[in-house]
């Protein structure tokens, strides 16, 4: 085992999404950038974004109308002077993909010297603002992007890689408030490394992988909001946890999602007993709004004890849905089922994190040296409820944003000469694995049923005591046994879980993606909910 192999860059991107990879390109020419990635540098959530991104490219739109709209999809706790700044830079950070090679759809017969773009209108916005290619956006940016950064000599992407935890600068002499580097975990010879960088940027994604059931890829596990918490960063509106209402339940694909055109061309949701249900919760049934369905779902399952409901399409023509819905037909005939003959079993699942680690408009944290941009950051952008497509404008125009604040400083910030190793010398190899496998099922069971799309306060009550359970244990476990993939993830799931639980304690009230039934009404005067290290009540 070597604990001492240690890398230096400039700008440590810990992330290889949009955000990431933005970021680094556009500081590449201004110093040496590493940029970690989990997986397969694809394997992150915007490859699997389907929509698009929001911005004003139409005549007939304006930013004000893109603000506004955004302010009321938040639930009247955005922060306004951020949905500003984003909506303003849209368009320049768009069009910054587009220059880099990014592919979205052309209206036809357009020219090259002026081409216009096919936008597409998506729900809260009440203008087509949607630049998309197809309906793969999010893969279509992450490949251009790719193969930007695979080009640029100052760039080194380091696949399987976890951060660990963060180095801040009271290891070596120097101020808690600064980060200087980060430990990371290289899951190819599996071993601790050290990196010593001038600049940290967390682009870790959101967390939904702290449930049971999500439309999000594995790697989505809070990492970047657990190590910036633990290193003193402050975080907020962790309660508010998008879930997509349809996504189909398969043992053999957990994260597959059933679009919402499905009810739009007449789909029903029906019961195990094949009973319709969503006329009892709302006039406009399977077509209310996602936040209402997936109430309306998670509420059937909980009272019947069921462990799914379903999606039925069945009664309309084989060669109408066939048709319309050539990608899902085709996915669900190799599962065995076919949605022309038979009703499709569906369960809500955790889609979007809108809270995270706290940041100004340069994306800076609280620390010194320490960035968060992406699902990762709280920005003040979604408020209560994010809406469509705004998701990855953020991303982009925080890489911006941070990236020129990066540049600004790049020289007048000095390397640091060295960082401790990581030590070893007390733990063992682990023979106990299942403990880890147990307690991840655990987490993410309760955290669906307690801190799922309905809360009470006896629920988050439960979910407290058994994540500070769960936190026990695991603590003993890591500092008894050698890191692993799955050991790092659980200890960062649980941070996580405990940070979510306690902003949705603090909220006595309902509103946007926070449904409780002890207070069903939204509150008169609302803000964020911001927690703050070391002063969290017991």
């Amino acid at each position: 085992m070597n604990a001492n192999r240690e890398h230096q860059c400039d700008v440590l991107v810990i992330g290889s999404g949009a955000a990431g990879l933005s970021l680094a390109l556009r500081v590449a020419e201004h110093g040496k950038v590493i940029v970690l990635s989990k997986g397969p540098r694809s394997e992150g959530a915007t490859f699997y974004a389907q929509g698009g991104i929001a911005a004003v490219f139409d005549e007939s739109d304006s930013i004000d109308s893109h603000v506004e709209d955004t302010l009321i999809a938040g639930g009247g706790i955005c922060e306004k002077e951020t949905v500003k700044f984003i909506a303003e830079n849209a368009k320049e950070c768009v069009q910054w993909l587009i220059d880099g090679g990014v592919p979205f759809d052309r209206v036809e017969n357009d020219s090259d010297e002026a081409p216009r773009y096919h936008l597409t209108r998506e729900g809260g916005h009440s203008h087509r603002r949607i630049l998309h290619a197809a309906d793969a956006t999010g893969m279509a940016m992450q490949t251009s992007l790719q193969d930007n950064v695979h080009n640029h000599p100052n760039i080194t992407v380091l696949e399987r890689h976890n951060a660990l935890d963060l180095i801040t600068a009271d290891k070596i002499g120097g101020d808690s408030d600064t980060v200087v580097g980060a430990y990371i975990w290289n899951r190819n010879d599996e071993h601790v490394e050290t990196v010593r960088a001038k600049f940290v940027v967390l682009a870790t994604g959101g967390a939904s992988k702290v449930y049971q059931y999500t439309s999000n890829p594995d790697v989505s596990s809070g990492d970047g909001i657990a190590m910036a918490w633990r290193a003193g960063c402050r975080v907020a509106n962790l309660e508010f946890n998008q879930f997509h209402p349809t996504c189909l339940y398969h043992p053999e694909s957990r994260n597959f999602l059933l679009t919402e055109a499905l009810r739009g061309e007449g789909a029903f949701l029906r019961r195990p007993d094949g009973t319709r249900f969503m006329p009892d919760f709302d006039e406009r049934a399977e077509l209310a709004p996602r936040d209402v369905v997936a109430r309306a779902i998670d509420f059937e399952m909980k009272r019947l004890g069921a462990d799914c409901m379903y999606v039925d399409i069945s009664h309309k023509p084989a060669d109408f849905i066939e048709k319309h819905f050539p990608t899902i037909h085709a996915k669900l005939m190799e599962l065995g089922i076919d949605m022309t003959k038979e009703p499709i079993p569906i369960v809500p699942a955790a889609h979007y994190t809108c809270g995270g680690v706290m940041v100004d408009q340069r994306g800076q944290t609280d620390l010194s040296h320490l960035y968060a941009i992406g699902e990762v950051s709280y920005t003040g952008l979604h408020g209560a409820n994010r809406m469509a497509s705004n998701s990855l404008l953020e991303c982009v125009v925080y890489a911006w944003s941070a990236a020129q604040n990066i540049i600004d400083n790049i020289n007048s910030v000095e390397l640091p000469s060295s960082l401790p190793c990581w030590d070893e010398s007390q733990v063992t190899n682990s023979d106990e694995e299942v403990i880890i496998q147990h307690n991840w099922h655990e987490l993410r069971l309760f955290m669906w049923d307690y801190m799922g799309i309905v809360r009470t306060d006896k629920r988050l009550e439960r979910a407290l005591r058994r994540i500070q359970l769960l936190q026990q244990e695991t603590h003993e476990y890591y500092s008894t046994f050698r890191v692993s993939n799955n050991l790092l993830e659980l200890r960062n799931l649980l941070q996580v879980a405990e940070l979510m639980v306690r902003c949705a304690m603090e909220r006595k009230e309902s509103r946007g993606l926070h449904y409780t039934l002890d207070y069903p009404e939204p509150a008169e005067e609302s803000g964020p909910t911001i927690l703050v290290p070391n002063k969290l009540s017991e």
